[in-house]
């Protein structure tokens, strides 16, 4: 069963604001690849256009775009934007993930 993915407030401020930068909508992919210090990886990357196939998510005037492949990996997952100590990044809350790195880039299922 595939349960909701949702995308935070401050995903989608920070996708306005890439946006503002670049001069034009930018909508962030989220891909599950195998690999990684913990089994799988999240790739964060910024397209212009959503494939075929993607689950398309708003998040203001972008989108997270998911591929058929990623998404029962992220099923339930919040996609989210943090901005701390460490550094500025997209993240994910994923309840599937049984264990993941100290970055929180890979996890195991």
């Amino acid at each position: 069963m595939t349960l909701p993915i949702t995308v935070t407030e401050s995903c989608a401020a920070r996708l306005a604001a890439i946006a503002k930068a670049e001069g034009a909508r930018k909508n962030l992919r989220v891909a599950v690849l195998g690999g990684g210090c913990s089994g799988f990886s999240y790739e964060f990357t910024l397209e212009d256009d959503a494939a075929e196939d993607d689950l398309v998510l708003p998040a203001g005037e972008a989108a997270v775009l998911i591929d058929p492949v990623s998404l029962p990996f992220l099923s339930g997952s919040k996609i989210d934007f943090r901005n701390e100590l460490i550094g500025a990044r997209f993240a994910i809350d994923n309840p599937n993930a049984t264990s993941s790195c100290g970055c929180g880039t890979s996890f195991s299922i």
